[in-house]
């Protein structure tokens, strides 16, 4: 009979726990009344600073006028303009009564140039009127557990009752990264549209290595508003700032420290490789993987030990996929990951073998 050992080794490439206030690793001070930086899809908090103020959020506010159009319409339907939907003030696509678009042009123009005149349009086409439409951003965030969120139209425009918070914004946003068409739309740099170019008004997307979009906001009374979203070998970050002067540079000197503190990387990786003995096979040993990398979210300046269980030998007559045994990923005594270990080739026996399995087992030093 084989006999599993389990066997806990220790990785040289490491990590820490996770503060619960990020703060303790010195991030850069900013200038925002309300920020907060999280990992997306863990949601990891790194930094907060008066993140659960109600704010006014100004053209922020497209990020959820956008995900309810996407998620109610298709973006090559024909949306024809109405005069009421033209002339809109602040920032606007300059649309025209009678002209027709797809959803997915207007919504260019509006996450691109803040198209207000687009957000009303959309917002129309989608729910027949603002207020509906308003009901249908407020579903969702009530869906997205946007507790201290209320919005009373698409484009930020401010109005009494419209506000959010850098919390509320950076769940809203980690949801709408995970949406292909969305993604594809807030990281265009520019885009053609009836012969008029409209280019992001996003200068992160040029400046800043990985930024992935989202959107800027600006009115009097609510200050600079900047929702960003950033990734770098396979982490990704939201980052939003709320009264903000110098958000460019607030936003890019969060994603630096971030990104030297912590890291988003395999604890299991399927790409590596180890082996066992085989008894009286055509190969003396069989190559042994992980069934699947799984990653993991944690700062990098500790220790992962490996809890690996094998048997000390195998017998020939393996097929390729079959279960070996199990490695574990393990951190201040605690498993964070766990993974079946598979055989990643078939050894067959070898019929004229010379030497007996006894013989063969004697070589290994009778570890069995």
């Amino acid at each position: 009979m084989k006999r599993i050992v389990s066997i806990l080794i220790t990785l040289a490439v490491v990590f820490a726990a996770f503060p619960v206030c990020a703060g303790a690793y010195d991030a850069p001070a900013i200038s925002a009344q309300s920020c907060i930086l999280i990992h997306a899809g863990g949601g990891e908090v790194l930094y907060e600073h008066n993140a659960d103020a109600k704010m006014l959020i100004a053209s922020t506010t497209k990020i959820m006028t956008a995900i309810v159009v996407i998620e109610n319409c298709g973006l090559d339907d024909k949306v024809q303009i109405k005069p009421e939907w033209c002339g809109i003030e602040g920032s606007s696509m300059y649309l025209k009564s009678g002209e027709s678009y797809t959803v997915e042009e207007l919504l260019s123009g509006m996450m691109l140039v803040s198209g207000n005149d687009a957000a009303v349009a959309l917002a129309c086409h989608t729910a027949g009127s603002i207020e509906k439409f308003a009901q249908l951003m407020n579903d969702k965030a009530a869906e997205l557990s946007m507790t201290s969120s209320s919005f009373k139209n698409p484009n930020g425009l401010d109005e009494d009752g419209h506000h959010s918070t850098a919390r509320d914004m950076a769940k809203l946003t980690d949801y709408c990264m995970r949406n292909a068409e969305f993604r594809a739309i807030v990281s265009c740099k520019s885009r053609t549209i009836a012969d008029k170019t409209y280019v992001n008004h996003n200068k992160l997307l040029w400046n800043l290595e990985g930024c992935m979009g989202v959107k800027t906001g600006y009115t009097k009374a609510s200050g600079r508003s900047l929702v960003s979203c950033c990734e770098r070998g396979g982490t990704r970050y939201i980052c939003v700032t709320l009264g903000d002067g110098d958000d460019w540079k607030d936003h890019a000197a969060l994603y630096e420290w971030a990104f030297s503190k912590y890291l988003d990387k395999p604890v299991i990786d399927a790409g590596s490789t180890m082996s066992l003995p085989v008894v009286s096979g055509t190969e003396t040993a069989v190559r042994i993987v992980p069934e699947c990398t799984v990653r993991k979210f944690l700062p990098a300046d500790a220790e992962i030990n490996y809890k690996i269980e094998l048997p000390r030998f195998v017998f020939a007559g393996i097929k390729a996929g079959d279960s070996a045994g199990r490695i574990t990923a393990i951190y201040q005594g605690t498993q964070i990951a766990s993974a079946r270990l598979l055989y990643a080739q078939s050894v067959d026996l070898d019929k004229n073998a010379a030497v007996s399995s006894w013989a063969s087992l004697s070589r290994l030093g009778g570890a069995f």
